[in-house]
């Protein structure tokens, strides 16, 4: 049986989201305002959509592929935990050499939901030997 995610609308423009096809990941964030978004400029858009999501697991907001592509909009911070009840608003920005306009009911984000797990933090004096150890960016060639 699929997850149940409860979502309310506080916007009565507001589209609910929903798998595009069986088996995506994603399901489309739609803005319920326009925007004019200029190149290096971010905007919070909003959704006028709550969720409750299941102890256990998260929102993850991600970009559409297509308007990442082909105009630059990116989706920035994007973590929504299962305890927060508040509006989701989406932060954009414009990579892009042009303005971007985003109209009402435009899909302009992806939400995807994961489980995840808490963890025990344990501080500790070392840590174990690894083949990496502490090389870092470029380490594994290009």
């Amino acid at each position: 049986m699929p997850l149940e995610i409860k979502i309310k609308k506080s916007h009565p423009e507001a589209i609910v989201p929903r798998h595009a096809k069986d088996g995506d990941a994603g399901m489309d964030l739609c803005s319920v305002e326009n925007y004019s978004l200029s190149p290096s400029e971010k905007a919070l858009v909003k959704t006028g959509l709550h969720f409750e999501i299941p102890k256990g697991y998260f929102g993850s907001i991600r970009d559409r592929s297509g308007l990442a592509v082909k105009y630059g909009i990116h989706a920035l911070a994007g973590v929504i935990d299962s305890g927060y009840r508040g509006e989701i608003i989406i932060a954009l920005v414009n990579l892009g050499k042009e303005n971007y306009e985003i109209k009402k009911g435009e899909r302009v984000a992806q939400i995807i939901i994961q489980p995840h797990e808490n963890c025990n933090v344990i501080e500790v004096k070392e840590l174990a030997e690894s083949e990496r150890g502490s090389d870092g960016f470029g380490s594994t060639g290009r």
